[in-house]
Protein backbone atom coordinates (compact mmCIF):
# COMPACT_ATOMS: atom_id res chain seq x y z
CA UNK A 1 0.00 0.00 0.00
CA UNK A 2 2.70 2.40 1.09
CA UNK A 3 4.33 1.65 -2.77
CA UNK A 4 0.87 2.40 -4.27
CA UNK A 5 0.82 5.97 -2.55
CA UNK A 6 4.31 6.91 -3.70
CA UNK A 7 3.42 5.67 -7.22
CA UNK A 8 0.09 7.71 -7.19
CA UNK A 9 1.86 10.68 -5.61
CA UNK A 10 4.17 10.75 -8.59
CA UNK A 11 1.65 10.03 -11.21
CA UNK A 12 -0.49 12.71 -10.02
CA UNK A 13 2.95 15.26 -10.05
CA UNK A 14 3.17 14.34 -13.81
CA UNK A 15 -0.48 15.19 -14.29
CA UNK A 16 0.17 18.64 -13.08
CA UNK A 17 3.36 19.36 -14.58
CA UNK A 18 1.42 18.67 -18.15
CA UNK A 19 -0.95 20.49 -17.23
CA UNK A 20 0.70 23.41 -16.41
CA UNK A 21 2.41 23.16 -19.68
CA UNK A 22 -0.85 22.90 -21.71
CA UNK A 23 -2.45 25.70 -20.02
CA UNK A 24 1.06 27.81 -20.53
CA UNK A 25 0.59 27.21 -24.08
CA UNK A 26 -0.74 30.18 -25.85
CA UNK A 27 -0.88 31.67 -29.45
CA UNK A 28 0.81 35.43 -29.76
CA UNK A 29 -0.77 37.19 -32.68
CA UNK A 30 1.42 40.05 -33.85
CA UNK A 31 1.49 42.11 -37.72
CA UNK A 32 3.38 39.74 -39.20
CA UNK A 33 2.29 36.88 -38.38
CA UNK A 34 1.62 34.25 -35.26
CA UNK A 35 3.79 32.51 -32.91
CA UNK A 36 2.93 29.10 -31.04
CA UNK A 37 4.29 29.52 -27.34
CA UNK A 38 3.97 25.92 -26.34
CA UNK A 39 6.73 26.25 -23.20
CA UNK A 40 9.25 28.51 -22.01
CA UNK A 41 12.21 29.61 -24.83
CA UNK A 42 15.32 27.93 -24.10
CA UNK A 43 17.76 29.38 -26.65
CA UNK A 44 16.57 32.90 -27.98
CA UNK A 45 18.01 35.33 -30.36
CA UNK A 46 17.29 38.66 -30.01
CA UNK A 47 17.28 41.58 -32.64
CA UNK A 48 15.50 44.20 -30.80
CA UNK A 49 17.79 46.11 -28.21
CA UNK A 50 15.14 47.24 -25.66
CA UNK A 51 13.67 43.75 -25.75
CA UNK A 52 17.26 42.34 -25.09
CA UNK A 53 17.77 45.45 -22.16
CA UNK A 54 14.18 44.27 -20.65
CA UNK A 55 15.12 39.88 -21.27
CA UNK A 56 18.81 41.30 -19.27
CA UNK A 57 16.93 42.75 -16.66
CA UNK A 58 14.38 40.02 -15.81
CA UNK A 59 17.63 37.75 -16.45
CA UNK A 60 16.33 35.98 -19.17
CA UNK A 61 19.39 34.06 -21.00
CA UNK A 62 19.94 34.79 -24.78
CA UNK A 63 22.44 33.02 -26.83
CA UNK A 64 22.79 35.25 -29.97
CA UNK A 65 22.12 39.19 -30.75
CA UNK A 66 23.76 41.94 -33.30
CA UNK A 67 26.65 42.66 -31.44
CA UNK A 68 27.49 46.33 -33.01
CA UNK A 69 26.56 49.58 -31.40
CA UNK A 70 25.66 48.21 -28.33
CA UNK A 71 24.97 50.82 -25.66
CA UNK A 72 27.40 50.78 -22.33
CA UNK A 73 24.71 49.20 -20.37
CA UNK A 74 24.54 46.34 -22.49
CA UNK A 75 28.08 46.03 -23.24
CA UNK A 76 28.17 42.46 -21.66
CA UNK A 77 26.78 41.01 -24.56
CA UNK A 78 30.19 42.33 -26.37
CA UNK A 79 31.43 38.79 -25.67
CA UNK A 80 32.26 35.47 -26.83
CA UNK A 81 29.47 34.33 -24.60
CA UNK A 82 27.33 35.77 -26.84
CA UNK A 83 26.70 34.27 -30.77
CA UNK A 84 26.96 37.97 -32.97
CA UNK A 85 24.34 37.00 -35.07
CA UNK A 86 24.57 40.04 -37.69
CA UNK A 87 23.76 43.55 -37.67
CA UNK A 88 20.35 45.08 -36.75
CA UNK A 89 19.63 45.40 -40.67
CA UNK A 90 21.59 42.42 -42.02
CA UNK A 91 21.24 39.02 -40.04
CA UNK A 92 23.74 36.05 -40.27
CA UNK A 93 21.29 33.18 -41.20
CA UNK A 94 23.97 30.84 -40.99
CA UNK A 95 24.50 31.54 -37.50
CA UNK A 96 21.30 31.58 -36.36
CA UNK A 97 20.48 28.47 -38.11
CA UNK A 98 23.16 26.86 -35.91
CA UNK A 99 22.04 28.17 -32.87
CA UNK A 100 18.93 26.25 -33.28
CA UNK A 101 16.86 28.21 -31.48
CA UNK A 102 13.44 27.99 -30.11
CA UNK A 103 12.42 31.91 -30.05
CA UNK A 104 13.74 34.69 -32.78
CA UNK A 105 12.37 38.09 -31.60
CA UNK A 106 12.52 41.09 -34.06
CA UNK A 107 11.33 44.56 -34.56
CA UNK A 108 10.91 46.85 -37.70
CA UNK A 109 14.36 46.97 -38.55
CA UNK A 110 14.54 43.46 -39.45
CA UNK A 111 10.47 43.31 -40.51
CA UNK A 112 11.84 42.43 -44.07
CA UNK A 113 13.45 38.99 -43.09
CA UNK A 114 10.68 37.86 -41.00
CA UNK A 115 9.50 35.11 -44.00
CA UNK A 116 13.48 34.21 -43.96
CA UNK A 117 13.52 33.98 -40.29
CA UNK A 118 10.67 32.05 -39.23
CA UNK A 119 11.46 29.48 -41.82
CA UNK A 120 15.17 28.85 -39.66
CA UNK A 121 12.78 29.22 -36.05
CA UNK A 122 9.45 30.64 -34.80
CA UNK A 123 9.92 34.20 -34.93
CA UNK A 124 7.97 37.08 -32.92
CA UNK A 125 7.65 40.54 -34.33
CA UNK A 126 7.09 43.62 -31.42
CA UNK A 127 6.81 46.86 -32.32
CA UNK A 128 6.20 50.27 -30.53
CA UNK A 129 2.92 52.19 -31.78
CA UNK A 130 4.16 55.82 -31.66
CA UNK A 131 0.44 57.09 -31.22
CA UNK A 132 0.50 55.20 -27.85
CA UNK A 133 4.18 54.82 -26.63
CA UNK A 134 3.84 54.05 -23.65
CA UNK A 135 0.82 51.61 -23.81
CA UNK A 136 2.52 49.61 -26.37
CA UNK A 137 5.99 48.92 -24.07
CA UNK A 138 3.89 48.09 -21.02
CA UNK A 139 2.19 45.18 -23.85
CA UNK A 140 5.71 44.55 -25.03
CA UNK A 141 6.90 43.76 -21.45
CA UNK A 142 3.51 41.98 -19.89
CA UNK A 143 3.88 39.26 -23.22
CA UNK A 144 8.19 38.72 -22.60
CA UNK A 145 6.56 38.07 -18.70
CA UNK A 146 4.22 35.79 -19.94
CA UNK A 147 6.42 33.90 -22.76
CA UNK A 148 9.37 33.78 -20.09
CA UNK A 149 7.31 33.45 -16.59
CA UNK A 150 8.14 36.72 -15.17
CA UNK A 151 4.65 38.24 -14.78
CA UNK A 152 5.27 39.51 -11.40
CA UNK A 153 8.81 41.01 -11.88
CA UNK A 154 7.18 42.69 -15.29
CA UNK A 155 4.32 44.18 -12.92
CA UNK A 156 6.52 45.12 -10.41
CA UNK A 157 8.79 47.22 -13.08
CA UNK A 158 5.81 48.91 -14.22
CA UNK A 159 4.45 49.75 -11.51
CA UNK A 160 7.34 51.70 -10.74
CA UNK A 161 7.44 53.44 -14.05
CA UNK A 162 3.77 54.49 -13.76
CA UNK A 163 4.17 56.40 -10.60
CA UNK A 164 7.41 57.98 -12.27
CA UNK A 165 5.45 58.77 -15.33
CA UNK A 166 2.35 60.08 -13.49
CA UNK A 167 4.66 62.31 -11.11
CA UNK A 168 6.41 64.04 -13.93
CA UNK A 169 3.13 64.48 -15.67
CA UNK A 170 1.72 66.35 -13.29
CA UNK A 171 4.88 68.48 -12.71
CA UNK A 172 5.07 69.45 -16.57
CA UNK A 173 1.03 70.55 -16.94
CA UNK A 174 1.92 72.38 -13.84
CA UNK A 175 4.45 74.23 -15.73
CA UNK A 176 2.62 74.96 -19.04
CA UNK A 177 5.74 74.31 -20.88
CA UNK A 178 5.87 74.29 -24.21
CA UNK A 179 8.31 71.89 -25.37
CA UNK A 180 10.01 70.84 -28.76
CA UNK A 181 11.68 67.52 -29.15
CA UNK A 182 15.10 67.56 -31.67
CA UNK A 183 16.87 65.26 -33.41
CA UNK A 184 20.97 66.88 -33.95
CA UNK A 185 22.19 64.70 -36.92
CA UNK A 186 25.60 65.89 -37.87
CA UNK A 187 24.92 69.19 -38.44
CA UNK A 188 21.06 68.81 -39.32
CA UNK A 189 18.28 69.32 -37.69
CA UNK A 190 14.75 67.79 -37.58
CA UNK A 191 11.78 67.86 -35.24
CA UNK A 192 9.44 65.15 -33.94
CA UNK A 193 5.68 65.54 -32.79
CA UNK A 194 3.32 64.19 -30.61
CA UNK A 195 2.40 60.89 -32.90
CA UNK A 196 6.76 60.46 -33.12
CA UNK A 197 8.67 57.79 -31.86
CA UNK A 198 9.70 60.16 -29.17
CA UNK A 199 5.80 61.32 -28.41
CA UNK A 200 5.96 59.97 -25.00
CA UNK A 201 7.14 63.61 -23.91
CA UNK A 202 4.06 64.99 -25.12
CA UNK A 203 1.79 62.20 -24.94
CA UNK A 204 2.72 60.69 -21.26
CA UNK A 205 4.74 62.90 -19.82
CA UNK A 206 2.50 66.10 -20.23
CA UNK A 207 4.60 68.41 -22.19
CA UNK A 208 2.57 70.48 -24.58
CA UNK A 209 3.76 70.56 -28.38
CA UNK A 210 5.40 74.27 -29.18
CA UNK A 211 4.47 73.39 -32.49
CA UNK A 212 1.32 71.46 -33.31
CA UNK A 213 2.26 70.65 -37.08
CA UNK A 214 4.75 69.08 -37.26
CA UNK A 215 4.90 66.20 -39.76
CA UNK A 216 5.41 62.89 -38.24
CA UNK A 217 7.52 61.20 -40.32
CA UNK A 218 9.49 58.50 -38.74
CA UNK A 219 12.62 60.43 -39.74
CA UNK A 220 11.67 63.69 -38.63
CA UNK A 221 10.70 66.84 -39.92
CA UNK A 222 13.86 68.76 -41.33
CA UNK A 223 14.09 71.96 -40.00
CA UNK A 224 16.54 75.67 -39.95
CA UNK A 225 17.76 77.67 -36.78
CA UNK A 226 15.19 80.06 -37.71
CA UNK A 227 12.64 77.78 -37.26
CA UNK A 228 13.62 77.66 -33.53
CA UNK A 229 13.44 81.28 -32.99
CA UNK A 230 10.26 81.12 -35.24
CA UNK A 231 8.45 78.63 -32.95
CA UNK A 232 10.58 80.08 -29.77
CA UNK A 233 10.20 76.96 -27.72
CA UNK A 234 10.18 77.44 -23.51
CA UNK A 235 12.29 73.58 -23.44
CA UNK A 236 14.40 71.60 -26.14
CA UNK A 237 14.51 67.86 -26.02
CA UNK A 238 17.74 67.27 -27.76
CA UNK A 239 18.54 63.54 -29.20
CA UNK A 240 22.28 63.29 -30.86
CA UNK A 241 22.05 61.13 -33.60
CA UNK A 242 25.71 61.26 -33.92
CA UNK A 243 26.49 60.00 -30.79
CA UNK A 244 25.08 56.35 -32.08
CA UNK A 245 25.84 56.83 -35.66
CA UNK A 246 28.94 58.89 -36.26
CA UNK A 247 29.24 62.01 -36.86
CA UNK A 248 31.91 64.87 -36.63
CA UNK A 249 29.54 67.44 -35.10
CA UNK A 250 27.89 66.71 -31.90
CA UNK A 251 24.57 68.04 -30.85
CA UNK A 252 26.30 70.05 -28.12
CA UNK A 253 27.89 72.08 -30.60
CA UNK A 254 25.16 72.52 -33.07
CA UNK A 255 23.22 73.65 -30.39
CA UNK A 256 25.82 76.58 -29.50
CA UNK A 257 24.49 77.99 -32.57
CA UNK A 258 23.85 82.20 -31.72
CA UNK A 259 20.18 81.84 -33.34
CA UNK A 260 19.72 79.35 -30.89
CA UNK A 261 20.94 81.16 -28.04
CA UNK A 262 18.17 83.24 -28.55
CA UNK A 263 15.21 80.68 -27.60
CA UNK A 264 13.42 80.95 -24.40
CA UNK A 265 14.51 77.57 -24.29
CA UNK A 266 18.14 78.43 -24.14
CA UNK A 267 18.18 81.48 -22.36
CA UNK A 268 15.86 79.71 -19.41
CA UNK A 269 18.94 77.19 -19.25
CA UNK A 270 16.37 74.33 -20.43
CA UNK A 271 17.74 72.54 -23.47
CA UNK A 272 18.11 69.03 -22.36
CA UNK A 273 20.08 66.66 -23.72
CA UNK A 274 18.90 62.89 -24.20
CA UNK A 275 20.80 60.33 -23.26
CA UNK A 276 21.02 58.85 -27.32
CA UNK A 277 21.34 55.43 -27.01
CA UNK A 278 18.32 54.63 -24.87
CA UNK A 279 15.74 56.89 -26.67
CA UNK A 280 17.31 56.21 -30.03
CA UNK A 281 18.58 52.41 -30.00
CA UNK A 282 17.12 51.14 -27.30
CA UNK A 283 13.55 52.13 -26.80
CA UNK A 284 11.00 50.21 -24.90
CA UNK A 285 13.84 48.62 -22.45
CA UNK A 286 13.95 48.34 -18.71
CA UNK A 287 17.35 50.13 -18.36
CA UNK A 288 16.41 52.67 -20.98
CA UNK A 289 13.19 53.55 -20.13
CA UNK A 290 14.18 54.08 -16.50
CA UNK A 291 17.10 56.12 -18.34
CA UNK A 292 14.42 58.08 -20.19
CA UNK A 293 12.72 59.04 -17.09
CA UNK A 294 15.81 60.33 -15.56
CA UNK A 295 16.46 62.24 -18.18
CA UNK A 296 13.23 63.71 -18.44
CA UNK A 297 13.92 64.84 -14.72
CA UNK A 298 16.45 67.22 -15.38
CA UNK A 299 14.28 69.74 -16.67
CA UNK A 300 12.92 69.84 -13.31
CA UNK A 301 16.74 70.74 -11.80
CA UNK A 302 17.86 74.08 -11.72
CA UNK A 303 18.34 75.87 -15.14
CA UNK A 304 21.18 74.42 -17.02
CA UNK A 305 21.58 74.22 -20.86
CA UNK A 306 23.79 70.85 -21.06
CA UNK A 307 23.31 67.52 -19.08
Amino acid sequence: MKNFGIVFTLIVACFLVISMTTEASFMVEHSLGTVNITETPQTIVVFDYGVLDALDVLEVTIAGLPASNLPAFLSKFNSAEYVNVGTLFEPDFEKIYALKPDLIIISSRQAEQYDELSRIAPTLYMEIDNGNWWGSVQSNLRLLGQIFGKEAEVEDVLGRFQQRIDGIRERAEASGTKALILMANDGALSVYGAESRFGIIHQDLGFAPADQAIDDATHGQNVSFEYLVRINPEAIFVIDRAAVAGGSIGAQQVMSNPIVQMTKASQGGKIIYLHPHAWYVVSGGIRSTEIMLDDIDTFFQESRDTK
